[in-house]
This record gives C-alpha cells, sequence and structure tokens, in this order.
C-alpha cells in the first residue's frame, strides 16, 4: 500500500487537515512572545551587604570572606566573584545551567544565616539577595528629573511609587536604580560644641536612637472592650530632631541644634545619577523570564502618561532607553528577509517547471511548513526572536526541496504519457524513500546541537529545533498534501503548444543537461584524477580550518553604548562629578547620540563613573562600531580619567561587570604578588596589536590614615580600643544612628560631624571619648599617633581568592581567536609564576569552550548522518558514498567567510553544520535512483550512477538554486541583527556554489570506487526501504 495514495484519493479531508494546519499555526503565531535572541537563563543569584563607613578591607574580611566561606559548600556554583568597596560588598553567585535557580535560593538563605555569627554585629540589616540574569539586558530606562524638587523627594517618588507601579505589570521582572538618592535627615555635628558640653559623639548617638523608637505598646482590656495603646514615640521631621533633648547640664537641656546642624539630606551623598545635564533618579526595568519583551514595554510606556499624572508638579518622567524599537526593527528585517527568500525561491521553481500549477504546489509547502512549525513553538515556550526567524529563513530552502523531488518525478511520468492521477501515486511512490532519508538525515544534522550545553547549546537549541520541526512537517506535507495537488491541479498538457519563453527555456535546460552529460562522461574516464581531487578538497579544507581567524557570536549593533570611567582613587565626589558631565558633553556633542545618561555609584567606588550611550535609530547614523571609534577618539585626551566603551550585547556572558567587551582574570593568594603581575600584564596586554581598550580593575591603592592606638595609654586612661573606633565611625562614617517608620517606607537618621570638620588629619584632633574610670573627656590625639599610607578602595574575589581583572576590546580586523592566542603568549613570554593563575572569563571563557568543542560538534554531526543514513540503507557503504560530498561544502564555506573577510564564528559554524544537511541531497537523489537501475534494470554501476545523475540532474539543480537563494537575502543583509545572519549566509551560499560545481562529479566517481566494497546484497532494497515503497 502506498501512504501517498490515501492522501491522493482523499483530497477533501487532506485539504481540510492542512487548513487545519494553517489555522493553528496562525493562533500559535499570534501568541508567541517578541524577543531579540532566545531566552537564555542563567542561574544567578546576587547577594549584597552594606555597612556605611567601612574600608574595602573591612568589608572584604569581615563581611565577603564569611559569606564566600559559606556559600563555597552549595553545589552546582560554576563561578563565585565578590566587589568589596566602601561600605558596600556584592557577591555573585552563578550556576551550572540546569541548577533550578529557587532550590539554590533555598541554600543560599541557608549560608547568609549560618555566617550571620561571624558578620559585624553593627550591621543596619542582613544581607540581602536577589535572582538575577546576567545575559539578559536592560529593556527599559526610566529617568526622573525635576528643575526644582529636591533629588531626594525625586527618589522618593521613583522607589516608592514609580518602581512598585512598574513592578507589578505584566512582564516586568526587576527594578533597580542608578543614582538613588534615599531621603534621610541627617545630624552634622560640630565637634568643639559637643566637647564645650561635656558629651561625646557616642552620648550623642545613644541618645538620639533611645529618642525616637517604634515599639508595640500593647492594649487595654475591660469593661467588654479593648483599648489599644499608643505614644508618640518617634520623631519624623527635621524640627522635632532640632529640639530634641540630648542631654541636661546644669539643670537646662541640651538640644540637638545646639550641637550642630540638623537638615533633610540623601541617605547617601557620595552617589548621583544625571540625564544629558540634569540631576535624575533612573529606573532600570528588567523582562521576566519567558514574557514578551514588545507586550512589556508597551504596557509600561501605556501607563506612563497615568504615572506622570500623578506626580507633583515640575516632575518629569522620561524614557531613556527602550529596547523595543531595535527589538521589532531586527524582527521585521528577518521577516521581510523570509517574504524575499519565499520569493526568489518561488521564482526559481518556476523557472524550471515553467507551469503555474507546477509552481504553486511545492510553494504551497512553505506557507504549510512554516506556520505548522508555529504551533510547535508556542508549545515549546519558544518565541519569535533573530535566530528562531533566522532558521524559518533558511528553513524556505529546504522545506521545497522534497516537494520538488516529487513533483518532479510526477512531472517525469506525466511527460511519459501516464494520467496525472497515476502519474502522482506511481512518482510519490517511487521517491518515498528518498523524501524519507533527505528529511531524516538533515533533522540527524541538528542532533549534536540539540545535545550542546554551555550558552552556544542554550541559544542555538531553539533555532536547530525550529529548522527541523519545520523540516519535517515539509517532509510530511509532501508525501501528503503535494502528491494529491499533483493528482487533482495539474493539467495534462503535453501536447498543448507551449510559449517562447517555455521553448527557449526547455532548450536551455537541455544544453545544460548535455554538457553535464559529456563533462560527466570525461571525469568517469579519468576516475583516478578526480579522487585525487576530492582528497586534495578535503586536505584544503582542513588546512582552511585551521588557518581562518575564530570568532564566537558576531558583535550586533544594538544602539546602545556603555562606558566606565575611572578617575585617580583618592579623586573627591565632587570632582568627580565634573568630570563625568564633562565626559558626557563630548558624547552629546556626537551626531549619531540621542541621550546620554551617566551615574556614580560608592561600588566598585565613587572614583568610577558608569556611562549609558544611547544612540539614534540605525539608517539615521553611523554603524556603532565607527561611533564607538569616533568616542574613543575624542575622549582619549580627557585629563585624568581612562574610558572603557562596548557596544552592549543582547546576550551578556558572565556575572562581572567590566569597563571593556571581553575579560582576562589573574588569580593569586597573595595579593602583593598579584597586585605586581596584574599590574605587569597590563602593561603587556597594551602592547598587544590584537587588542585595545585594555583596562584592569585594580584601582590604585587610596591615601589612608591610620590612627596607631597606644593601648597602654588608652587602658590606663579607661578608654576601650571599641570606644575609639566607635567615635571614629560617628564621626566619619555616615553613620546610621536611628529609623524612621511610615507607611510607605523606612528612612534613617545619619550621624556625622559637620563638612568643615572632616576635611583633613587636623579634624581628629576635636574628638573626646569619655574614660570609664574617671567620666573625664579624653583627646584623641592622646590615645595614639597619626600615620599616612595606602589602603585599597576596592577588593575583588573569584571562588574566595584574591582576583584582578584585566578587560579588553578587539582592534579592526582582529578575531578573538587571534586575541586569545595572543594574550597566551603574551603570559607565558612575560615569565607569569605558577601561583599566579590566568584565565579568560565571560564571552571570552564561553569562546574557548566553543573553540574546543567545533571539530567535535562537526565529527558529531558526520555521525549522527552516517548513522542515520546505515540504517535506511542498511549498508555501511552508501552513506560513505553521500557524506563524501561533505568537504566540498566546508571548502566553499571558508573560501567564502574569507574572501568576506569574516572570521569563523559561531554562525559560520551553524551554516557549515547545515551544509553537511543540504548538499548530501543531491548524493542521495543520485544513489537511490543508480541502485533501483542497479537492481531493476540490471544495469552495470556505471551506467546506472550515469543514468542516475542525468534524469537527477534538473531536480538537484533546483534544490540547490533553491537552498542557494534561500540564503543570498542573509548574505546580503543590512538591517538591524544583519550581524547575526551575514556570516551564516554567506557560508551556505559558498558552501553551495562550490560543492554543487565539485559533488556532479565527484560524487558518481566516489561511488564506483566504492563499488568493489558492496556486495550483490547490498544492491537489493533494504528492509526499511523496500517497507517504505511498498507503503
Amino acid at each position: 500500500m502506498n501512504l501517498s495514495r490515501i492522501f491522493i484519493q482523499r483530497r477533501v479531508g487532506t485539504c481540510l487537515l492542512a487548513a487545519g494546519l494553517l489555522i493553528v499555526g496562525s493562533i500559535a503565531y499570534g501568541l508567541l512572545p517578541i524577543a531579540s535572541l532566545p531566552q537564555v537563563d542563567f542561574p544567578t543569584i546576587q547577594i549584597s551587604s552594606s555597612l556605611p563607613g567601612a574600608s574595602a578591607e573591612t568589608m572584604a574580611t569581615s563581611v565577603a570572606t564569611p559569606l564566600e566561606n559559606q556559600l563555597s559548600t552549595i553545589s552546582s556554583v560554576s563561578q563565585m566573584t565578590s566587589t568589596s568597596s566602601s561600605g558596600r560588598t556584592s557577591i555573585t553567585l552563578q550556576f551550572d545551567l540546569n541548577r533550578d535557580i529557587n532550590a539554590a535560593a533555598q541554600y543560599v538563605q541557608a549560608a547568609i544565616s549560618a555566617a550571620s555569627g561571624q558578620l559585624p554585629k553593627d550591621l543596619p540589616a542582613a544581607p540581602d539577595f536577589h535572582k538575577s540574569n546576567p545575559a539578559e539586558a536592560t529593556i527599559l530606562t526610566l529617568a526622573l528629573t525635576s528643575d526644582r524638587i529636591p533629588t531626594t523627594e525625586l527618589d522618593h517618588y521613583a522607589e516608592d511609587i514609580i518602581a512598585q507601579q512598574v513592578s507589578q505589570m505584566n512582564g516586568v521582572g526587576l527594578v533597580d536604580y542608578h543614582g538613588p538618592q534615599r531621603p534621610a535627615i541627617r545630624i552634622q555635628l560640630d565637634p568643639d560644641k559637643v566637647a564645650a558640653r561635656g558629651l561625646t559623639l557616642e552620648d550623642i548617638r545613644s541618645a538620639v536612637g533611645a529618642q525616637t523608637v517604634n515599639q508595640p505598646k500593647g492594649q487595654l482590656t475591660g469593661d467588654g472592650r479593648t483599648t489599644v495603646l499608643d505614644a508618640t514615640d518617634q520623631i519624623m521631621d527635621v524640627p522635632a530632631f532640632r529640639s530634641m533633648v540630648i542631654a541636661y547640664k546644669n539643670g537646662s537641656p541640651i538640644r540637638a541644634e545646639d550641637l550642630g546642624t540638623v537638615l533633610s539630606a540623601p541617605e547617601d551623598v557620595n552617589q548621583a545619577a544625571w540625564l544629558q545635564d540634569t540631576r535624575s533618579v533612573m529606573l532600570d526595568v528588567h523582562k521576566m523570564a519567558g514574557s514578551n519583551v514588545l507586550d512589556t514595554i508597551q504596557g509600561i510606556k501605556a501607563k506612563l502618561p497615568q504615572m506622570e499624572a500623578g506626580l507633583p508638579a515640575g516632575i518629569k518622567l522620561s524614557v531613556v532607553a527602550d529596547r523595543s524599537g531595535m527589538i521589532q526593527a531586527s524582527v521585521d528585517d528577518v521577516k521581510v528577509t523570509i517574504l524575499i527568500t519565499i520569493g526568489l525561491v518561488v521564482l526559481v521553481i518556476f523557472s524550471f517547471l515553467r507551469n503555474l500549477w507546477a509552481t504553486i504546489i511545492p510553494a504551497a509547502t512553505i506557507p504549510l511548513s512554516l506556520i505548522g512549525t508555529f504551533g510547535i513553538m508556542y508549545l515549546a515556550g519558544y518565541s519569535l526572536d533573530n535566530l528562531s526567524l533566522m532558521g524559518l529563513t533558511i528553513a524556505v530552502g529546504f522545506v521545497v526541496d522534497d516537494a520538488i523531488v516529487v513533483i518532479e518525478n510526477v512531472m517525469r511520468h506525466v511527460e511519459e504519457g501516464k494520467s496525472t492521477l497515476e502519474a502522482a501515486i506511481e512518482g510519490s511512490r517511487e521517491v518515498g524513500f528518498t523524501i524519507v532519508s533527505m528529511t531524516v538525515s538533515l533533522v540527524a544534522v541538528f542532533i549534536p546541537i540539540l545535545l550542546m550545553g554551555g550558552i552556544v547549546g542554550r541559544l542555538f537549541r531553539e533555532f536547530a529545533v525550529t529548522i527541523s520541526v519545520a523540516i519535517i512537517i515539509s517532509g510530511l506535507v509532501s508525501l501528503t498534501v503535494t502528491p494529491m495537488m499533483c493528482a487533482w491541479l495539474i493539467k495534462h498538457d503535453r501536447d498543448r503548444p507551449h510559449g517562447a519563453f517555455f521553448r527557449w527555456s526547455e532548450a536551455f535546460f537541455e544544453r545544460c543537461t548535455a554538457g553535464y552529460g559529456r563533462a560527466l562522461d570525461i571525469v568517469l574516464r579519468f576516475r583516478s584524477i578526480t579522487l585525487l581531487i576530492a582528497l586534495a578538497t578535503m586536505i584544503v579544507t582542513g588546512w582552511l580550518y585551521i588557518s581562518i581567524q575564530k570568532g564566537f557570536i558576531p558583535q550586533q549593533d544594538t544602539g546602545w553604548l556603555q562606558g566606565q570611567a575611572q578617575a585617580a582613587t583618592d579623586i573627591s565626589f565632587a570632582d568627580m562629578s565634573t568630570k563625568m558631565q564633562g565626559l558626557a558633553h563630548i558624547v552629546m556633542a556626537d551626531p549619531a547620540v540621542d541621550n546620554v545618561a551617566y551615574w556614580i555609584n560608592p561600588s566598585p567606588s565613587a572614583s568610577v563613573g558608569q556611562i549609558q550611550i544611547n544612540l539614534k535609530p540605525i539608517g539615521t547614523r553611523s554603524p556603532a562600531p565607527q561611533v564607538l571609534s569616533r568616542l574613543r577618539t575624542a575622549t582619549m585626551g580627557l585629563e585624568g580619567l581612562t574610558v572603557g566603551l562596548q557596544v552592549r550585547q543582547d546576550v551578556q556572558i558572565g556575572g562581572r561587570a567590566s569597563a571593556s567587551q571581553y575579560q582576562y582574570t589573574l588569580q593569586d593568594p597573595d595579593t602583593a604578588e598579584l597586585d605586581k603581575w596584574a599590574a605587569a600584564m597590563t602593561k603587556v596586554l597594551k602592547g598587544l596589536p590584537e587588542i585595545q581598550d585594555v583596562i584592569s580593575d585594580k584601582q590604585k591603592a587610596a591615601t589612608s590614615l591610620t590612627l596607631n592606638i597606644d593601648r597602654s595609654t588608652a587602658s590606663r586612661l579607661g578608654v576601650s580600643v571599641s570606644q575609639i573606633d566607635q567615635t571614629l565611625y560617628d564621626a566619619f562614617g555616615q553613620r546610621q544612628v536611628a529609623t524612621m517608620y511610615t507607611q510607605v517606607s523606612q528612612y534613617h537618621v545619619v550621624m556625622e560631624l559637620a563638612p568643615q570638620f572632616a576635611l583633613s588629619a587636623e579634624a581628629l584632633s576635636h574628638l573626646y571619648v569619655k574614660s570609664s574610670t574617671t567620666g573625664k573627656l579624653i583627646p584623641l590625639s592622646v590615645l595614639g599617633s597619626l600615620r599616612t599610607g595606602v589602603l585599597p578602595v576596592s577588593i575583588n574575589h573569584q571562588g574566595s581568592i584574591p582576583a584582578t581583572t584585566i578587560s579588553f576590546n578587539l582592534t579592526p580586523g582582529s578575531s578573538l581567536g587571534d586575541a586569545v592566542t595572543a594574550i597566551k603568549a603574551a603570559e607565558t613570554s612575560a615569565g607569569m609564576p605558577a601561583t599566579v593563575i590566568g584565565t579568560f572569563q565571560g564571552t571570552a571563557q564561553a569562546f574557548q569552550d566553543s573553540l574546543q568543542s567545533q571539530p567535535w560538534l562537526i565529527l558529531a554531526a558526520i555521525v549522527a548522518v552516517y548513522i542515520v543514513l546505515g540504517v535506511l540503507y542498511e549498508s555501511a557503504v552508501h552513506p560513505l558514498t553521500i557524506i563524501s560530498t561533505l568537504p566540498s561544502a566546508g571548502l566553499g564555506a571558508l573560501l567564502a567567510l574569507k574572501l568576506a573577510n569574516l572570521d569563523l564564528s559561531i554562525m559560520g559554524m551553524i551554516g557549515i553544520i547545515l551544509l553537511i544537511g543540504i548538499v548530501k541531497k543531491n548524493a542521495i537523489m543520485m544513489i537511490d535512483f543508480a541502485l533501483v537501475a542497479e537492481r531493476v534494470q540490471n544495469l552495470s554501476p556505471q551506467e546506472a550512477i550515469r543514468q542516475a545523475c542525468m534524469l537527477r540532474f534538473r531536480p538537484i539543480m533546483m534544490t540547490t538554486l533553491s537552498a542557494l537563494f534561500g540564503a543570498i537575502p542573509l548574505a546580503l543583509g543590512t538591517g538591524p541583527g544583519s550581524e547575526l545572519r551575514v556570516p551564516l549566509g554567506i557560508a551556505i551560499v559558498g558552501g553551495l556554489v562550490v560543492s554543487q560545481v565539485l559533488t556532479l562529479f565527484t560524487t558518481p566517481v566516489i561511488y564506483l570506487a566504492f563499488d568493489r566494497l558492496r556486495g550483490s546484497a547490498a544492491r537489493q532494497p533494504s528492509h526499511l526501504q523496500a517497507a517504505i515503497g511498498s507503503f
């Protein structure tokens, strides 16, 4: 029984099934989320802790180390990094990709709890943590600005109102801030006034903390009712704090206003953010996993007018950066590419068949396969993104191949005089096994990609599944809908006169076929030379693979630049603010820049500023690399500021932020040795021609002032070391001494010396501590001596070991492979000791992993195809003949990439893997017909393979040109996201052109060469082949 016969004879049912497939796929298409790239979730948890006033060394030793020791016991942690700076510690835990983030969060909570006993007792709050995904870029940035309203009030509306509303919207995963100005009450003391009244800073801290509290009071129950007790125990405004009684002296109250100034001001005065020239508070919005980016952004933007209307007059809520425009443009560009591809493929089909219905029939396979694929994509949780749509674009050239083979064979029977019904049944039966072979072996190519781990596997799994599903659907359609349409739509017009175009094209095709036949006869006479050419092709392909530049994921123009500016570590916040504004003015002068946002945060230090540059839409400006080059030149002359810029990518790999795109990390338990070699390697790397923008995250130590405590004197005078530390913290640490509780949030009271008393070492001469034995005030100056020195402003760890990360960008014309090789060579030549470990991190590390797996990936694809073909043919020889065509495809792809001055990136490698599936189709079509001719017509192997080559020449040309024209729009792409598509398209085009020229001649020669290894049994149909043919 013939499977196709059932559908041919039941055309109504077949049409209804096809219509159902279109309806279901169309509904699924509308439900698919839209994104730039497939969802890649790096299970990552960030732990943060703050202790205002603590040095970086104190934070590293007393906060980071205890936490790291406990966190290191958690299983499946792939990387742990930490950064400790003034008053802050941030630890990033990155887990294996298959780790459940919710289960990991429970272990993180347990580790924090276990470490709590080892942490400083005066931490304002326990360390907190949140789940994050460093691979996801910010989708929307909002800013609140005002010309007349204080930034503390802006922060209140940003954090307590806008952020809360945005967080509750569909698709929003996380909202974080830049330049927060959390409102606080600051008590700025005059140390001379404090001492003159016989008080110490500790007395004032204790008094403030005791006089503003918010504790339970209980209730009264009696006479059948309950009365809730309350008290005015909490002070909430500046006037009340000013009049607060700190102590009594000689019967008179000493109030806070008698000792200094009480004012409303930011909780942390050493951080700020700007939009253009205006101070602002900014909110970064991140999407929830699996949500539709465009719907999320549009939902937020639709609510912005309503949110802004609820703000006081004078506050402006604006969009700083919006990813929806670039994502939509990129996806739309791929959609247009798909339509162009479809048009070109249909044109190829019509050029060969020159019959309207014969063209429509295989063309119908395209919408059926592509739209049907949307249904499976929806069930699998995939999105419409650059890679999945690119897969569908490539699939356009694939899905018509099966239908072309069917209809070409049916048309051949029609031209032989059979009725269309008989031709459809007989023609589909003959090629049934060929269709199954081509479909299954093509899907087998993607098995290694489906099984790949790491970031590359996560990114391209969706791509591979999408193409595989489209190919499987096209195979089913070609065996069901296509023969049915052939039987009922193709007209028997063999005797009808044809037009001039048909006659001209037919003569052209016949001349091509005759010319091929003559060339084939020559090749068959000189088989040895042809085999040598095939062997040479294999050798040249291997040499090209070794010598070609290697890259990773091509850099996209996302319209978004980010940068980091480093100044001297002892720079004041005011001076750093001035330098950042000067940098912003230079950036804003570039015609490609739309707006600039920049900020200074205490982490990693106040001497490091961050900048976000949003470019104008593509088409109205220069490409991002050119803009980056201009800005690099323009900012190079900035005095006292080192600027690193990079194009922000849609997928960020690694949990550590850096000034430039790629990261190289040095680790050593000996910090002195680490510092020495970090400086040496930074200098060496700056001299390498392959890289630029070499910036180390190891900041120079800042000037420090150390009080050498005379412990004997302190003990004799009744002063403890703890008292001395507490007094210094009270004076200079922005110490939080009380908390104000409101219905909306919590705010702090910060105590410190007035700014004019915190300018130099002389400030310590104004401080006093109280003797525990006499109760008298003891000058701090008599308890020790001052010594100047240096202390680190930030300390980085990786896996609990001190680490320094050197980031770099590539110079034009250099590949990531060149840079990695050059850095490794520089590491060796510099003589770095074995105790210093140098490793690549982030994208560079992922590149190294992918580079090691590339040969195995190609081999696995070849082996998968060989096994599938061996099972189908029940022969170990026929699959070898078929896969012998692959080196020519690799040769063409590598040559094309080299001529286009492109490196062999992951996209080019995927193109080569696709070619493995494409070019073997030619050999399958030849060998299937040759085996049938040997078996049925009793032809010799040479006669059989020659006849097969001549009969299948036209369908081979049709399928190859369809795939070729399907890839040309990708190769010529220039729109948003084309950086990903161009290498793939060029690799496929080059591989198809070269392999088509070579395999038409090498395949029959190799077939005959392997003929000696085949026995007569091999010429019999395999059990599977016989089953498919009879079915």
